[in-house]
Formats: structure tokens, C-alpha cells, sequence
């Protein structure tokens, strides 16, 4: 009895090990498996590279929105803060005729400063993250149509279209940005001393600052990067379009929160990786790329994405408690 009892409870942890860990993988595979039997067309590169290109904003932005949900934070505010900051470089090239760097380096700097900003009023107001970004969504998105008046910024330098739109050989540079920006982000949360202080944060943050950890910084400084590649994302889709719409990346926040979350990362805080956020955000790309293939109304398609960022929240949770559960 003793025996079968250990080994039900190795079963039971090592299922729970592999949900944990490679359920989102396999789930993944399988979808794409599939697909690609129903339409063969998906398995086609033209496709593939179609796929990465659609997920390449909002992987970007997950790779930051990882740091903050790993700290127990969470930002709403990143399709507003990706519109004003591509209206943003699209303004200051067209019309201040600034050169295409210094207008990309500026909206960056701009990005960083309204992570920055949430980060104080979170941490020294003592005002939790989601009202302080949802007020933050709302700011950047008037600002966004105060800065454009409601209409679209156009006659942007050929120079800026290489962000979006160039290639570096077969591979869009959009896609190599987002490829970077996953591989910078796990080195940084598994080999170093930063990366290492996010996941103490997330797991219990009066201990981490009980063990010597400046809380306040690791939480500040996680959202200035999520505001910052934010910023990133929206001056490629800027490039890409080759125009400034003041009311582009709605819904952003959605996709990039369900990217995250799909991927293993714990809205509790203190578990997760930007490797499972690439996962996440290619399982979203290719749901949506299949349901429309397999010819899928629009319509449904968003009742269907909807249903996939409930069904991720619903599992952090399952996830949450089943770690809970087996660490007794």
C-alpha cells in the first residue's frame, strides 16, 4: 500500500510538472497539426513568416508585459502607449522634418518616462497597478487623438518603412526585433541579478524586500521596459502602415495579457518565463491565422479570442492552485 500510495503521488506530481511546464507546448503543436491537415496552405513559409510578422507587436510587448506580471503587476496601458508613441515618431518626421532616428530615439524616451511615471504613482501612492495603468490607457490614447486631432499622420520617410516592412534575407526585421527581444529577455530573467530580484518580487514581495531587494526599483524599472518595447511596437506599426492612426492597438493589452498568461506565466506573480510568452503569442497568431483559412467570420473570430483569454485566466488559476495544492 505504502508503495502504490508513492507512486500516485509521483504520478500525480509528474503529471502536474508536465501540465505545468509543457502543456501550452503540446497543445500548440497540436493545433498547428491540425490546421495544417485541414489546410495544407498553413504549412507553407509564405504563411509561416506571415504568422511570426502578425505576433512580432505583440510578442514584443509581452517580452516586457513578462517582467511586470512576473513582479504581480500587471500594465493595461501598452496599445495606448504603442498609439501615441507611433503618432508620436510619425509627428516629429513629418512634421518637425526630424531625422528618422533621433524621432524613433525620442518616442522611445517618451515610452520609457509613461512606464516610468506608472511605476512612482504604483509604488510611492501605493495605488494598485491596474487602476493606475487602466488611468493611464485613457491618458495616452487623449493624448494620442489631442497630438494627431483625430486624423491620421501620412508622408512618412522611405527610411522609416525598413522597420516594418525591410528584410534582412528571407526574415522580416520586425521578426528578428521580436526574436531579439525574447532571447535579451530570458537571458536577463535567468542569468542575472535583476532577473532573479523580478521572480523574489512576484513570489512575496516582504520577503524580497525583507532580504535586502529595493522593491520599488525592480517594480519601476519593470514597467519602464514594458512601456518602452510598447513604444517599439507601436513605431513598427507605424512603419509598417506607413501612417499614424490615432486609434490603432485597440485592443493590444488583451492580446499581449492572454500571450502571457497562455504561456505559463502566473498572474499571481513569481512563475513564468518570456520563452512560454513566445509560445503564447504564436498559439494566438495561429489561431487566428487558421480561423481564417478555414474561413471563419470575423465576428466569431472575436467571440473566439475572447473565450481563449477567459479560458487563460481560468487555467492560471487551475495552475495556481495545483502548485498550491502539491507544495503542501
Amino acid at each position: 500500500m505504502l508503495v502504490l500510495s508513492k507512486v500516485r503521488s509521483w504520478t500525480k506530481q509528474t503529471g502536474l510538472h508536465v501540465l505545468r511546464e509543457y502543456g501550452i507546448f503540446v497543445i500548440f503543436i497540436a493545433l498547428c497539426l491540425a490546421i495544417g491537415l485541414m489546410r495544407p496552405v498553413f504549412f507553407s513559409l509564405t504563411n509561416i513568416f506571415n504568422v511570426i510578422r502578425q505576433v512580432s507587436m505583440i510578442g514584443i510587448i509581452g517580452a516586457g508585459m513578462t517582467f511586470v506580471i512576473l513582479a504581480a503587476d500587471i500594465d493595461l496601458s501598452v496599445g495606448s502607449v504603442a498609439a501615441f508613441c507611433g503618432a508620436l515618431c510619425a509627428g516629429l518626421m513629418v512634421w518637425n522634418h526630424f531625422p528618422v532616428l533621433v524621432a524613433i530615439l525620442i518616442a522611445l524616451l517618451v515610452a520609457g518616462f509613461m512606464g516610468w511615471v506608472i511605476g512612482i504613482i504604483t509604488t510611492k501612492a501605493n495605488v494598485h497597478s491596474f487602476v493606475v495603468t487602466l488611468g493611464m490607457m485613457s491618458v495616452a490614447r487623449g493624448a494620442t487623438l489631442v497630438y494627431t486631432r483625430g486624423l491620421p499622420i501620412s508622408g512618412t520617410p522611405r527610411a522609416f518603412a525598413i522597420l516594418g516592412e525591410g528584410m534582412v534575407g528571407p526574415v522580416p526585421v520586425p521578426v528578428i526585433l521580436f526574436i531579439c527581444g525574447i532571447l535579451i529577455g530570458h537571458f536577463v530573467l535567468t542569468r542575472t541579478v535583476f532577473g532573479r530580484a523580478v521572480y523574489a518580487v512576484g513570489g512575496n514581495r516582504e520577503a524580497a524586500r525583507l532580504s535586502g531587494i529595493k522593491v520599488d526599483r525592480i517594480r519601476i524599472t519593470n514597467f519602464v521596459i514594458c512601456s518602452t518595447l510598447a513604444g517599439l511596437a507601436g513605431i513598427i506599426l507605424t512603419s509598417r502602415v506607413r501612417s499614424a492612426v490615432p486609434l490603432a492597438a485597440q485592443g493590444w493589452e488583451l492580446d499581449v495579457i492572454a500571450s502571457v498568461i497562455i504561456g505559463g506565466t502566473s498572474l499571481f506573480g513569481g512563475r513564468g518565463g518570456v520563452i512560454g510568452t513566445l509560445i503564447g503569442a504564436l498559439f494566438l497568431g495561429v489561431l487566428r491565422n487558421g480561423a481564417d483559412l478555414l474561413g471563419v467570420s470575423p465576428y466569431y473570430q472575436q467571440v473566439l479570442m475572447g473565450a481563449v483569454v477567459i479560458g487563460a485566466v481560468v487555467l492560471d488559476r487551475v495552475r495556481h492552485r495545483a502548485v498550491s495544492t502539491s507544495s503542501r
